[in-house]
């Protein structure tokens, strides 16, 4: 017998609608998560992420995955913690404390833990099983407009004409 799950799925989602602590991601909403990783969990201030590592991100012949996507996932986590429109990551200071190999399922918990201003400092630790592979800390900024809009090269110099930043 059938049944029609899409009745029972409106019901669940209007029910957690009218929770207090729903939120929603206000930032990287284009983000490929099969490769920065699945939002689990999502409050203000905090979230948890799964990234399940794939071929594509292996590094050699025994299944070693490539640091750069459990900095991606972390460096995601971070983001959606903080979780404005225009945050951007401006340092980092991160350890891997164990490899990740492909299958491996990474769960990473990111909580801010500092603010100041537009600055917020968020940590965020991973794990495989109970194994901690990754920990860092990262310096975001909120900034006005989307950071590709900001104008950062023009610059004025002490005469009051503009000259171009070098690249």
């Amino acid at each position: 017998m059938a049944t029609d799950t899409t009745e029972d799925n409106e019901l669940e989602l209007d029910d957690y609608r009218d929770e207090e602590d729903l939120v929603f991601i206000k930032t990287h909403e284009e983000i490929n998560q099969e490769l920065s990783g699945e939002v689990i969990k999502l409050q203000e201030g905090y979230v948890e992420i799964r990234l399940i590592t794939t071929q594509e991100m292996v590094a050699d012949s025994l299944g070693l995955i490539h640091g750069g996507f459990i900095f991606s996932a972390a460096d995601y986590a971070a983001m959606l913690a903080v979780n404005e429109k225009n945050v951007v990551l401006v340092g980092s200071e991160c350890q891997f404390l164990s490899p990740v190999k492909h299958h491996d399922e990474v769960n990473f918990v990111a909580k801010v833990r500092h603010k100041e201003g537009r600055k917020r400092n968020v940590h965020v630790e991973a794990f495989v099983l109970d194994i901690k592979v990754f920990e860092g800390e990262f310096k975001t900024v909120i900034t006005e407009k989307h950071v590709l809009k900001l104008k950062l090269l023009d610059e004025e110099d002490d005469s009051g004409t503009k000259e171009d930043s070098e690249d």
